[in-house]
C-alpha cells in the first residue's frame, strides 16, 4: 500500500466519495451546498460534473424531510451520504434519525438496513454564535444504533468515510472545520478504517492526553508544550465514539495514572464523562482525572469571547502541569509551535 502523497483533510473526503461513488452505483451524495462551488470546503468538488444530478444533489433548507428522503432511499436499496455543513441542525432531524435510521434494523428482526452516512461539520470558525457553534454528538452517543466516527487526520477521515458507506446500519461522521487544511499521509487506493478502535499519537508515562476530533491535534500541540518542564505526555484520538475503544485508553491510564480529557463539546454528559465512567467501572480508581470542553454557556459570537469558550493546547498544557506539578501556578508555554491555528475559509 503506497502513502507517500500527502493530501488535505477535505482532499481525502472528496477521494473517498469519487472513489466510493466510481465503485458502486448506489452511492448518491446529497446536502445543502453540494453543488456549490466551494463544494463543501472542497469535499465534493467535480462530483456533480463527473456522476450528474441524479447522484449528487443540493437539498433545499428542510433538514427532517431530506432525512427522511435519505431513510427512504438507503431502505430502498441505495446508499446515501447525506451532508449537514452544521451539526447544529442536526435537531431538525432527530426523530428520523433516532426513531427511524437507528430502529429499523432491530425493529424488523434485520429484515430492513438502513446504509445511511450522515456527515455532520462542527467548530469555531468566525464568531458563529450560539446557534452554529454546537457539537451534539454527545447526545447521540447514547441512541443504540448509530456509529458515531471523529476522525482527526486525513487518513483517517478517508478510511472512516469509506468503511461508513460501506456499512449496512447508519454511521454518523463528525467533521470539525479547523480540520479540512490539516495535510497528511493518505494512500491513494482505497481503504477502510473500521470502527471501535482508538490512535495512539504518541506515546508518554507522564500524563494521557485524550482529544476528541480537532481537540486531538491541540493535545499533540500541548505535548509539545509540556517538553519544555520535562513531561511527557500520551496523547490518544478515541476516533470512534460509539463504539468506544475503553481498552486502549484503560491501558494507558494505567501507565500514567493522570488523564484529562478534552472534549468538543460541553462536559456535562459528555463523552469524557463516559470515558471516565467505563474507567471507574473496570476498577480505574486511583488516577488524577480533569475534564475540558466548552464553558458551560452558549458560544459567544465576539472572537475574543469565543476565544475563551474553547480548549486550545496552551489551556491544556497549563491544566497538566497543574495537576503533575500543583506548585507551578504562573508557568506559561514558551515553545513557538509553527502552526497555532489553522485559518478558517468560510463560508460555513
Amino acid at each position: 500500500m503506497s502513502v507517500e502523497r500527502m493530501l488535505t483533510y477535505s482532499e481525502a473526503i472528496r477521494e473517498a466519495l469519487e472513489q466510493e461513488m466510481e465503485r458502486d452505483k448506489n452511492v448518491i451524495v446529497l446536502g445543502l451546498g453540494v453543488d456549490d462551488p466551494k463544494g463543501i470546503l472542497g469535499t465534493t468538488l467535480g462530483l456533480l460534473e463527473k456522476y450528474g444530478p441524479q447522484r449528487i444533489f443540493d437539498t433545499p433548507l428542510a433538514e427532517d424531510g431530506m432525512t427522511g428522503i435519505a431513510i427512504g432511499a438507503a431502505l430502498a436499496g441505495l446508499r446515501p451520504v447525506h451532508i449537514h455543513i452544521r451539526m447544529d441542525f442536526l435537531l431538525l432531524a432527530m426523530n428520523q434519525i433516532v426513531n427511524m435510521a437507528a430502529k429499523m434494523c432491530h425493529m424488523y428482526a434485520g429484515a430492513l438496513r438502513v446504509p445511511l452516512v450522515i456527515r455532520s461539520i462542527i467548530g469555531k470558525s468566525w464568531g458563529q454564535g450560539a446557534q452554529h457553534s454546537q457539537s451534539i454528538y454527545p447526545m447521540l452517543m447514547n441512541i443504540p444504533g448509530l456509529k458515531i466516527i471523529a476522525p482527526s487526520t486525513p487518513h483517517d477521515a478517508k478510511g472512516c468515510l469509506i468503511e461508513g458507506i460501506r456499512d449496512n446500519n447508519p454511521v454518523i461522521i463528525v467533521e470539525h472545520r479547523m480540520l479540512y487544511y490539516q495535510r497528511g499521509y493518505v494512500p491513494e487506493e482505497p481503504y477502510t478504517v473500521p470502527a471501535g478502535k482508538a490512535r495512539v499519537f504518541s506515546q508518554g508515562n507522564d500524563i494521557t492526553l485524550i482529544g476528541i476530533s480537532q481537540m486531538a491535534i491541540e493535545c499533540l500541540r500541548a505535548q509539545q508544550y509540556l517538553k519544555e518542564v520535562g513531561i511527557n505526555a500520551e496523547v490518544i484520538d478515541p476516533l470512534s465514539l460509539s463504539p468506544l475503544d475503553i481498552e486502549t485508553i484503560n491501558a494507558s491510564v494505567m501507565k500514567t495514572g493522570n488523564l484529562i480529557i478534552v472534549d468538543n463539546a460541553w462536559i456535562t454528559c459528555g463523552a469524557g464523562a463516559e470515558i471516565i465512567a467505563q474507567l471507574i467501572e473496570d476498577g480505574r480508581k486511583n488516577i488524577n482525572i480533569q475534564r475540558m470542553g466548552f464553558a458551560f454557556v452558549p458560544c459567544p459570537t465576539s472572537p475574543p469571547l469565543e476565544n475563551e469558550f474553547y480548549p486550545d493546547a496552551r489551556k491544556i498544557a497549563i491544566t497538566a502541569l497543574k495537576m503533575l506539578n500543583p506548585k507551578k501556578k504562573n508557568w506559561e508555554p514558551k515553545t513557538n509551535l509553527p502552526i497555532e491555528e489553522i485559518e478558517f475559509k468560510g463560508p460555513f
